[in-house]
């Protein structure tokens, strides 16, 4: 039995649409994958780690569906073939690129404030700009939503899983497809994508063992979470090392990409912070959003209150229960564009 969900309302709808696209019209193969665009980007998120990188391939994904689209039998939906097309492009860029990493996967955590360069060699882990994503499961019987899947946890724990695992695990687990259907996406045996599932299912329980965000996030009322985050913003701007440290939990940790130095305990997040972002950055200002289902800040810094104000780090925030337990601060200019985010602030 087939657990992947008919496209919503293409197959009835496309059928001109796809006579004309085989026809040369570029139009039509718009409107055909439109409706579609938005979850694509997501798995190539899901598969690659980074939105720059969900970006080339889908992007690439949609022009090799255009020039085969005279291949596309029918024999499956449009959505199980584009799939199957944006699949393969991520696991040719897995091959060719690697896994990203995070800090917590190059070393142990530092005790005290150290003050180093990016390492701008390693390919890091970004942060996604969740807007549009849908919150409920792809399909019926996928085990995680949509959301769940690009939780941080959960996408860096996929970037410790072979591309042919990753796909697999996310096209079943993610996506709703039928282990049938993933082999012949993936030129494989039904028997290699159950034992991909299998060796896949095991590492990222032991890399994420807690629950969701979603989960969290759903246990905590909307007014008191925009109260956590618009009081982290506000100890970060006012330089309150006192009203930070009761807003998280005692193993609290901090990672900064493209900095290898990340901080693991309350003591240690705090030498850092008491030591870097409150002490030797003038003055800072903030717009909130949200990345990987999760609640987001955007910081800007500046030279004094006055002076216009810089970009400096979109920072996800991991809560358990009401209190934060992770900060995750992606310090690079160009991720805020993907947010819609200013380069700047007067």
């Amino acid at each position: 039995m087939s657990r992947s969900i008919p496209d919503p309302g293409v197959q009835d709808a496309s059928d001109h649409d796809l006579d004309r696209a085989r026809g040369g019209d570029d139009a039509a193969f718009t409107r055909l994958v439109q409706p579609l665009r938005r979850e694509l980007h997501a798995h190539c998120y899901r598969m690659l780690g980074s939105t720059h990188d969900a970006d080339d391939a889908l992007q690439d994904a949609l022009l090799r569906a255009w020039r085969g689209l005279d291949r596309f039998e029918g024999r499956s939906s449009l959505r199980s073939w584009l799939y199957t097309v944006a699949t393969r492009t991520c696991l040719d860029v897995v091959e060719t690129r690697g896994r990203r990493a995070m800090p917590v996967d190059l070393g142990p955590s530092s005790d005290h404030a150290v003050l180093a360069r990016p390492l701008t060699e390693i390919a890091w882990l970004g942060p996604y700009p969740d807007a549009g994503l849908g919150t409920g499961p792809a399909a019926p019987d996928a085990r995680y939503e949509q959301r769940e899947a690009v939780e941080l946890a959960f996408v860096a724990a996929l970037q410790h899983l072979p591309g042919n695992q990753r796909a697999a695990l996310l096209l079943f687990e993610v996506l709703g497809f039928s282990a049938a259907e993933i082999a012949a996406m993936m030129d494989t045996t039904i028997a290699s994508v159950n034992s991909a599932l299998q060796r896949a299912r095991r590492i990222v329980a032991e890399k994420v063992p807690g629950p969701s965000q979603q989960q969290t996030l759903r246990e905590i009322d909307d007014g008191r979470l925009r109260e956590i985050v618009g009081a982290f913003c506000t100890a970060m701007e006012r330089g309150d090392a006192d009203a930070l440290v009761a807003l998280l939990t005692k193993d609290v940790t901090w990672s900064m990409p493209p900095l290898e130095h990340w901080y693991h305990g309350v003591d240690a997040v705090m030498d850092f912070a008491v030591e870097v972002p409150l002490t030797r950055c003038p003055s800072w200002r903030y717009l909130t959003t949200s990345a990987n289902g999760q609640p987001a800040v955007g910081f800007y810094v500046g030279e004094s209150a006055t002076a216009t104000h810089l970009a400096w780090g979109i920072n996800v925030l991991t809560l358990r229960g009401e209190q934060i337990a992770e900060i995750t601060s992606f310090l690079s200019p160009e991720e805020f564009a993907p947010f819609g985010l200013p380069a700047s602030l007067p």
